[in-house]
Protein backbone atom coordinates (compact mmCIF):
# COMPACT_ATOMS: atom_id res chain seq x y z
CA UNK A 1 0.00 0.00 0.00
CA UNK A 2 1.08 3.57 -0.76
CA UNK A 3 2.11 5.93 2.27
CA UNK A 4 2.59 9.75 2.68
CA UNK A 5 5.46 10.81 4.07
CA UNK A 6 4.43 10.16 7.67
CA UNK A 7 3.93 6.44 6.98
CA UNK A 8 0.36 6.74 6.47
CA UNK A 9 -1.69 4.77 4.22
CA UNK A 10 -3.25 6.25 1.42
CA UNK A 11 -6.43 5.28 -0.55
CA UNK A 12 -5.40 5.76 -3.84
CA UNK A 13 -2.95 2.83 -6.11
CA UNK A 14 -1.45 5.51 -8.42
CA UNK A 15 2.09 5.89 -7.90
CA UNK A 16 1.53 9.51 -9.60
CA UNK A 17 -1.07 10.56 -7.65
CA UNK A 18 0.57 9.79 -4.30
CA UNK A 19 3.78 11.23 -5.81
CA UNK A 20 2.18 14.76 -6.97
CA UNK A 21 -0.04 14.72 -3.62
CA UNK A 22 2.95 13.82 -1.58
CA UNK A 23 5.00 17.20 -3.58
CA UNK A 24 1.83 19.33 -3.26
CA UNK A 25 1.85 18.33 1.18
CA UNK A 26 5.68 19.28 1.33
CA UNK A 27 4.87 22.70 -0.71
CA UNK A 28 1.86 23.23 1.21
CA UNK A 29 3.31 22.31 4.89
CA UNK A 30 6.86 24.19 4.79
CA UNK A 31 4.69 27.37 2.39
CA UNK A 32 6.99 27.49 -0.71
CA UNK A 33 4.66 27.81 -4.18
CA UNK A 34 2.69 25.03 -6.18
CA UNK A 35 0.69 23.28 -3.66
CA UNK A 36 -2.49 23.50 -5.39
CA UNK A 37 -1.00 23.01 -9.13
CA UNK A 38 0.13 19.67 -7.59
CA UNK A 39 -2.78 18.38 -5.81
CA UNK A 40 -4.63 19.16 -9.02
CA UNK A 41 -1.95 16.73 -11.03
CA UNK A 42 -2.92 14.36 -8.39
CA UNK A 43 -6.66 14.11 -8.66
CA UNK A 44 -6.01 14.35 -12.64
CA UNK A 45 -3.94 11.43 -12.30
CA UNK A 46 -6.95 9.46 -9.91
CA UNK A 47 -9.93 11.42 -9.34
CA UNK A 48 -11.09 9.40 -7.00
CA UNK A 49 -8.36 10.57 -4.23
CA UNK A 50 -10.29 12.05 -1.84
CA UNK A 51 -7.18 13.61 0.21
CA UNK A 52 -6.08 14.78 -3.01
CA UNK A 53 -9.06 16.70 -3.41
CA UNK A 54 -9.65 18.17 0.65
CA UNK A 55 -5.79 19.40 0.94
CA UNK A 56 -6.74 21.18 -2.52
CA UNK A 57 -9.98 22.50 -0.46
CA UNK A 58 -7.88 23.81 2.62
CA UNK A 59 -5.06 25.15 0.24
CA UNK A 60 -7.49 27.45 -2.07
CA UNK A 61 -9.38 28.48 1.17
CA UNK A 62 -6.21 30.01 2.92
CA UNK A 63 -6.06 32.01 -0.18
CA UNK A 64 -9.52 33.27 0.69
CA UNK A 65 -11.28 31.28 -2.34
CA UNK A 66 -14.30 30.10 -0.32
CA UNK A 67 -16.02 28.99 -3.52
CA UNK A 68 -13.38 27.03 -4.96
CA UNK A 69 -12.53 25.20 -1.63
CA UNK A 70 -16.06 24.52 -1.46
CA UNK A 71 -16.13 22.83 -4.67
CA UNK A 72 -13.08 20.87 -4.04
CA UNK A 73 -14.65 19.37 -0.58
CA UNK A 74 -17.51 18.27 -2.89
CA UNK A 75 -15.52 16.60 -4.45
CA UNK A 76 -13.87 14.78 -1.85
CA UNK A 77 -16.78 13.65 0.08
CA UNK A 78 -18.13 12.77 -3.34
CA UNK A 79 -15.56 9.57 -3.53
CA UNK A 80 -15.20 8.99 0.31
CA UNK A 81 -16.83 5.41 0.07
CA UNK A 82 -13.77 3.15 0.51
CA UNK A 83 -11.49 4.86 2.59
CA UNK A 84 -9.88 4.21 5.59
CA UNK A 85 -10.90 4.71 8.86
CA UNK A 86 -7.90 7.80 9.08
CA UNK A 87 -8.81 9.06 5.47
CA UNK A 88 -12.61 9.16 6.68
CA UNK A 89 -11.94 11.37 9.62
CA UNK A 90 -9.19 13.26 7.65
CA UNK A 91 -11.76 14.18 5.21
CA UNK A 92 -14.75 14.82 7.52
CA UNK A 93 -12.34 17.35 10.02
CA UNK A 94 -11.51 19.08 6.82
CA UNK A 95 -15.09 19.63 5.50
CA UNK A 96 -15.50 21.33 9.18
CA UNK A 97 -12.74 23.83 8.00
CA UNK A 98 -14.10 24.49 5.08
CA UNK A 99 -17.65 25.09 6.12
CA UNK A 100 -16.35 27.65 8.86
CA UNK A 101 -17.01 25.38 11.56
CA UNK A 102 -14.21 26.08 13.65
CA UNK A 103 -15.87 25.06 17.20
CA UNK A 104 -16.26 22.06 15.84
CA UNK A 105 -13.01 21.75 13.81
CA UNK A 106 -11.22 22.52 16.78
CA UNK A 107 -12.69 19.50 18.52
CA UNK A 108 -12.36 17.04 15.64
CA UNK A 109 -8.95 17.81 15.49
CA UNK A 110 -8.14 17.21 19.29
CA UNK A 111 -10.47 13.62 18.26
CA UNK A 112 -8.33 12.97 15.17
CA UNK A 113 -4.99 13.55 16.56
CA UNK A 114 -5.12 11.60 19.12
CA UNK A 115 -5.62 8.46 17.06
CA UNK A 116 -3.71 9.40 14.12
CA UNK A 117 -1.19 11.37 15.93
CA UNK A 118 1.53 11.77 12.48
CA UNK A 119 -1.58 13.01 10.17
CA UNK A 120 0.64 16.01 9.59
CA UNK A 121 -1.63 18.14 6.96
CA UNK A 122 -4.48 18.05 9.88
CA UNK A 123 -1.91 19.37 12.78
CA UNK A 124 -0.69 21.95 10.11
CA UNK A 125 -4.15 23.75 11.09
CA UNK A 126 -2.96 24.98 14.37
CA UNK A 127 0.54 23.89 14.62
CA UNK A 128 1.15 27.56 13.56
CA UNK A 129 0.33 31.07 16.09
CA UNK A 130 -2.33 31.84 13.99
CA UNK A 131 -4.03 28.49 13.98
CA UNK A 132 -7.45 26.94 14.70
CA UNK A 133 -5.69 26.99 18.68
CA UNK A 134 -4.75 30.32 18.21
CA UNK A 135 -7.89 31.84 16.46
CA UNK A 136 -9.96 30.37 19.21
CA UNK A 137 -10.66 32.91 21.42
CA UNK A 138 -10.06 31.42 24.28
CA UNK A 139 -7.75 32.53 27.28
CA UNK A 140 -4.25 30.01 27.67
CA UNK A 141 -4.57 29.02 24.24
CA UNK A 142 -0.82 29.85 23.34
CA UNK A 143 -0.54 27.28 26.62
CA UNK A 144 -2.86 24.80 24.59
CA UNK A 145 -1.02 24.37 21.66
CA UNK A 146 2.25 23.64 23.53
CA UNK A 147 0.69 21.29 25.18
CA UNK A 148 -0.62 19.82 22.58
CA UNK A 149 2.93 19.66 20.54
CA UNK A 150 4.58 18.31 23.63
CA UNK A 151 2.02 15.73 23.96
CA UNK A 152 2.40 14.80 19.99
CA UNK A 153 6.13 15.26 20.05
CA UNK A 154 7.10 11.67 20.49
CA UNK A 155 5.71 10.45 16.95
CA UNK A 156 7.60 13.42 15.34
CA UNK A 157 10.79 12.75 16.80
CA UNK A 158 13.13 15.14 15.45
CA UNK A 159 11.19 16.12 12.28
CA UNK A 160 12.67 19.45 11.47
CA UNK A 161 9.09 20.73 9.81
CA UNK A 162 7.17 19.52 13.68
CA UNK A 163 10.59 20.96 15.52
CA UNK A 164 10.13 24.69 14.03
CA UNK A 165 6.19 24.96 15.17
CA UNK A 166 7.54 23.52 18.68
CA UNK A 167 10.51 26.06 18.55
CA UNK A 168 7.66 28.57 18.21
CA UNK A 169 5.46 27.80 20.76
CA UNK A 170 8.19 27.61 23.67
CA UNK A 171 9.10 30.83 22.34
CA UNK A 172 5.72 31.97 22.62
CA UNK A 173 5.21 30.81 26.26
CA UNK A 174 8.29 32.86 26.88
CA UNK A 175 10.52 30.10 27.21
CA UNK A 176 13.49 30.99 25.09
CA UNK A 177 16.08 28.91 26.33
CA UNK A 178 14.24 25.70 25.47
CA UNK A 179 13.11 27.50 22.03
CA UNK A 180 16.28 28.56 20.77
CA UNK A 181 18.06 24.97 20.14
CA UNK A 182 15.41 23.76 18.82
CA UNK A 183 14.58 26.18 16.55
CA UNK A 184 18.46 25.92 15.23
CA UNK A 185 18.44 22.45 14.78
CA UNK A 186 15.44 22.36 12.76
CA UNK A 187 17.19 25.36 10.58
CA UNK A 188 20.10 23.05 10.42
CA UNK A 189 18.58 20.06 9.32
CA UNK A 190 16.39 22.28 6.56
CA UNK A 191 17.78 25.57 5.72
CA UNK A 192 15.55 26.43 3.75
CA UNK A 193 12.54 26.10 5.76
CA UNK A 194 10.55 29.07 5.96
CA UNK A 195 8.51 28.31 9.62
CA UNK A 196 12.20 27.77 10.84
CA UNK A 197 13.32 31.28 9.68
CA UNK A 198 9.72 32.58 10.81
CA UNK A 199 10.67 30.92 14.55
CA UNK A 200 14.17 32.47 14.61
CA UNK A 201 12.54 35.90 13.85
CA UNK A 202 10.08 35.79 16.68
CA UNK A 203 12.66 34.60 19.13
CA UNK A 204 15.44 37.51 17.54
CA UNK A 205 11.96 39.79 18.40
CA UNK A 206 11.44 38.42 21.69
CA UNK A 207 15.25 38.73 22.67
CA UNK A 208 15.28 42.31 22.29
CA UNK A 209 17.96 41.48 19.31
CA UNK A 210 16.90 43.43 15.99
CA UNK A 211 20.53 43.52 14.81
CA UNK A 212 20.43 39.61 14.34
CA UNK A 213 16.76 39.72 13.24
CA UNK A 214 17.95 41.60 10.30
CA UNK A 215 21.59 40.23 9.47
CA UNK A 216 19.57 36.83 9.51
CA UNK A 217 16.50 37.53 7.52
CA UNK A 218 18.42 40.02 4.40
CA UNK A 219 20.63 36.30 4.02
CA UNK A 220 17.70 34.04 4.12
CA UNK A 221 15.12 35.68 1.97
CA UNK A 222 17.87 35.82 -0.94
CA UNK A 223 16.88 31.92 -0.73
CA UNK A 224 13.12 31.85 -0.53
CA UNK A 225 11.03 32.74 -3.77
CA UNK A 226 9.07 35.95 -3.65
CA UNK A 227 5.99 34.17 -4.22
CA UNK A 228 6.67 32.09 -1.30
CA UNK A 229 3.04 32.36 1.58
CA UNK A 230 5.52 33.46 4.32
CA UNK A 231 8.00 35.90 2.08
CA UNK A 232 6.06 38.60 2.91
CA UNK A 233 5.15 38.28 6.27
CA UNK A 234 8.91 37.55 7.07
CA UNK A 235 9.75 41.29 5.01
CA UNK A 236 7.29 42.54 7.64
CA UNK A 237 9.62 40.78 10.29
CA UNK A 238 12.42 42.65 8.97
CA UNK A 239 11.18 45.73 8.64
CA UNK A 240 10.01 45.74 12.74
CA UNK A 241 13.87 45.03 13.03
CA UNK A 242 14.60 47.82 10.36
CA UNK A 243 12.12 50.12 12.74
CA UNK A 244 13.49 49.19 16.19
CA UNK A 245 16.82 50.11 14.77
CA UNK A 246 16.02 53.34 13.70
CA UNK A 247 15.84 52.94 10.25
CA UNK A 248 12.67 53.84 8.74
CA UNK A 249 13.94 54.65 5.27
CA UNK A 250 14.85 50.69 4.96
CA UNK A 251 11.54 49.59 6.68
CA UNK A 252 9.64 51.63 4.53
CA UNK A 253 11.24 50.66 1.59
CA UNK A 254 10.70 46.52 2.52
CA UNK A 255 6.73 47.90 2.74
CA UNK A 256 6.69 49.14 -0.90
CA UNK A 257 8.75 46.49 -2.38
CA UNK A 258 7.46 43.45 -0.58
CA UNK A 259 4.31 43.59 1.90
CA UNK A 260 2.03 46.50 0.99
CA UNK A 261 -1.53 44.30 0.06
CA UNK A 262 -0.78 44.54 -3.62
CA UNK A 263 2.68 43.11 -3.73
CA UNK A 264 1.90 40.82 -0.95
CA UNK A 265 2.59 36.82 -1.22
CA UNK A 266 0.24 35.45 1.35
CA UNK A 267 -3.62 35.36 2.01
CA UNK A 268 -6.12 38.48 2.45
CA UNK A 269 -5.50 38.05 6.06
CA UNK A 270 -1.62 38.99 5.48
CA UNK A 271 -2.03 41.22 3.23
CA UNK A 272 -4.37 43.34 5.46
CA UNK A 273 -2.49 42.38 9.37
CA UNK A 274 0.69 43.06 8.05
CA UNK A 275 -0.03 46.38 6.32
CA UNK A 276 -1.66 48.37 8.94
CA UNK A 277 -0.15 47.19 11.90
CA UNK A 278 4.11 48.06 9.80
CA UNK A 279 2.25 51.54 9.30
CA UNK A 280 0.57 52.12 12.91
CA UNK A 281 3.24 51.06 14.12
CA UNK A 282 5.70 53.46 12.24
CA UNK A 283 3.70 56.65 13.65
CA UNK A 284 3.98 55.02 16.94
CA UNK A 285 7.26 55.30 16.60
CA UNK A 286 7.04 58.98 15.81
CA UNK A 287 7.39 59.03 11.59
CA UNK A 288 4.13 61.07 9.76
CA UNK A 289 1.26 59.38 8.57
CA UNK A 290 1.17 58.01 4.88
CA UNK A 291 -2.34 58.93 4.48
CA UNK A 292 -2.37 57.56 0.35
CA UNK A 293 -1.24 54.27 2.18
CA UNK A 294 -4.27 54.36 4.30
CA UNK A 295 -6.54 54.99 2.10
CA UNK A 296 -5.16 51.98 0.10
CA UNK A 297 -5.82 49.98 3.72
CA UNK A 298 -9.51 51.58 3.90
CA UNK A 299 -10.25 50.10 0.54
CA UNK A 300 -8.57 46.68 0.72
CA UNK A 301 -10.78 46.10 4.08
CA UNK A 302 -13.50 47.07 3.10
CA UNK A 303 -13.35 44.57 -0.17
CA UNK A 304 -11.86 42.01 1.23
CA UNK A 305 -13.68 42.37 4.90
CA UNK A 306 -16.90 43.59 4.40
CA UNK A 307 -18.28 41.27 7.08
CA UNK A 308 -17.17 40.62 11.03
CA UNK A 309 -15.69 37.10 11.55
CA UNK A 310 -12.06 36.82 13.09
CA UNK A 311 -10.76 38.81 15.70
CA UNK A 312 -7.73 39.28 15.16
CA UNK A 313 -8.39 40.70 11.62
CA UNK A 314 -11.13 42.63 13.34
CA UNK A 315 -8.86 44.07 15.31
CA UNK A 316 -7.15 45.91 12.30
CA UNK A 317 -10.05 46.42 10.06
CA UNK A 318 -10.97 48.56 13.46
CA UNK A 319 -7.83 50.20 13.48
CA UNK A 320 -7.79 51.17 9.48
CA UNK A 321 -11.58 52.32 10.27
CA UNK A 322 -10.28 54.75 13.22
CA UNK A 323 -7.45 55.73 10.99
CA UNK A 324 -10.15 56.85 8.49
CA UNK A 325 -12.86 58.55 10.76
CA UNK A 326 -15.29 55.66 10.07
CA UNK A 327 -17.32 55.74 13.42
CA UNK A 328 -20.43 54.43 10.85
CA UNK A 329 -18.93 51.67 9.88
CA UNK A 330 -16.62 50.86 13.17
CA UNK A 331 -20.39 50.71 14.77
CA UNK A 332 -21.34 48.78 12.27
CA UNK A 333 -18.39 46.31 13.25
CA UNK A 334 -18.84 46.51 16.67
CA UNK A 335 -22.43 45.37 16.49
CA UNK A 336 -22.19 42.59 14.04
CA UNK A 337 -19.11 41.15 16.70
CA UNK A 338 -21.48 41.47 19.19
CA UNK A 339 -24.55 39.83 17.44
CA UNK A 340 -21.95 36.69 16.63
CA UNK A 341 -20.48 36.81 20.49
CA UNK A 342 -24.43 36.30 21.80
CA UNK A 343 -24.84 33.32 19.06
CA UNK A 344 -21.61 31.62 20.60
CA UNK A 345 -19.52 32.83 17.05
CA UNK A 346 -17.44 34.91 18.37
CA UNK A 347 -15.38 33.73 21.04
CA UNK A 348 -13.18 36.41 22.22
CA UNK A 349 -16.22 38.35 23.18
CA UNK A 350 -16.09 41.94 24.15
CA UNK A 351 -11.88 42.07 23.72
CA UNK A 352 -11.86 43.29 20.29
CA UNK A 353 -14.93 45.97 20.75
CA UNK A 354 -12.85 47.22 23.61
CA UNK A 355 -9.51 47.37 21.59
CA UNK A 356 -11.63 48.95 18.35
CA UNK A 357 -12.84 52.05 20.69
CA UNK A 358 -9.42 52.27 22.31
CA UNK A 359 -7.87 52.85 18.64
CA UNK A 360 -10.87 55.57 18.01
CA UNK A 361 -10.43 57.41 21.36
CA UNK A 362 -6.82 57.76 20.54
CA UNK A 363 -7.51 59.16 16.77
CA UNK A 364 -9.69 61.49 18.61
CA UNK A 365 -6.44 62.25 20.74
CA UNK A 366 -8.81 60.93 24.08
CA UNK A 367 -5.43 59.38 25.55
CA UNK A 368 -6.91 58.81 29.19
CA UNK A 369 -9.82 56.96 27.62
CA UNK A 370 -7.55 55.11 25.38
CA UNK A 371 -5.97 53.77 28.70
CA UNK A 372 -8.96 52.85 30.51
CA UNK A 373 -9.94 50.64 27.65
CA UNK A 374 -7.24 48.43 27.45
CA UNK A 375 -5.61 48.27 31.08
CA UNK A 376 -8.46 46.35 32.33
CA UNK A 377 -8.05 43.68 29.16
CA UNK A 378 -3.84 43.86 29.10
CA UNK A 379 -3.88 40.89 30.68
CA UNK A 380 -6.62 39.16 27.92
CA UNK A 381 -5.28 40.46 24.62
CA UNK A 382 -4.03 36.35 23.44
CA UNK A 383 -8.18 35.82 23.40
CA UNK A 384 -7.61 37.74 20.29
CA UNK A 385 -4.87 35.80 18.16
CA UNK A 386 -1.68 36.34 16.93
CA UNK A 387 1.70 36.16 18.07
CA UNK A 388 2.82 37.72 20.70
CA UNK A 389 5.05 40.20 18.28
CA UNK A 390 1.56 41.09 16.85
CA UNK A 391 -0.18 41.76 20.12
CA UNK A 392 2.61 44.44 20.66
CA UNK A 393 0.33 46.97 18.23
CA UNK A 394 -2.15 47.15 21.22
CA UNK A 395 0.81 47.14 23.83
CA UNK A 396 2.51 49.52 22.28
CA UNK A 397 -0.74 51.75 21.10
CA UNK A 398 -1.48 51.91 25.45
CA UNK A 399 2.42 53.04 26.36
CA UNK A 400 2.03 55.83 23.31
CA UNK A 401 -1.31 56.78 25.16
CA UNK A 402 0.18 57.05 28.72
CA UNK A 403 3.21 58.86 27.66
CA UNK A 404 0.78 61.51 25.69
CA UNK A 405 -1.52 61.68 28.83
CA UNK A 406 1.88 62.31 30.79
CA UNK A 407 0.86 58.92 33.24
CA UNK A 408 3.58 57.47 33.34
CA UNK A 409 2.97 55.46 36.27
CA UNK A 410 0.50 53.64 33.80
CA UNK A 411 3.65 53.50 31.44
CA UNK A 412 5.71 51.85 34.28
CA UNK A 413 2.85 49.51 34.70
CA UNK A 414 2.82 48.05 31.32
CA UNK A 415 6.58 47.99 30.98
CA UNK A 416 7.13 45.91 33.97
CA UNK A 417 4.71 43.63 32.61
CA UNK A 418 6.46 43.05 30.02
CA UNK A 419 8.84 39.35 29.99
CA UNK A 420 10.81 39.90 27.05
CA UNK A 421 13.82 41.41 25.27
CA UNK A 422 12.85 44.92 23.43
CA UNK A 423 15.20 46.77 24.30
CA UNK A 424 14.50 49.50 22.49
CA UNK A 425 10.64 49.62 21.89
CA UNK A 426 9.93 51.68 19.02
CA UNK A 427 7.58 54.37 20.88
CA UNK A 428 8.86 57.99 20.49
CA UNK A 429 8.57 59.44 23.85
CA UNK A 430 9.21 56.66 26.39
CA UNK A 431 12.82 57.77 27.48
CA UNK A 432 11.27 60.06 29.49
CA UNK A 433 9.52 57.10 31.83
CA UNK A 434 11.93 56.39 34.60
Amino acid sequence: MLTDRYELPLSTTSTAAREAYLEGCAAKLTMYPGAVEAFDRATAADPGFALAHAAKAHAVLERGDVAAARAAMAAANSVTARLSPREASHVAFFERVVAGDAKAALSALHAHLDAWPRDAMVLATTAFTNGLIGNSGRAGQKRALLDLLDRLAPSYGDDWWFTAHHGMAFSENGQRDTARPIIERSLAQNPRNPWAAHARAHLCYEEGDPDTARAFLVSWLTTYPPDGPLYSHLSWHLALAHLETGDAVAALRLFQDAFSPDVHSGPPRGKLNDAVSFLWRCELAGHPRDASAWRMMHDFAKTAFPHAGMAFSDMHIALVEAVAGGDAALEERTRQIGELARNGHYPSGPIVPAVAHAFAAFERQEFSATIDALEPIAGELERIGGSRAQLDLIEFTLLKACVSAHRLDAARRVLSRRHRGSASIPVAGLEVVP
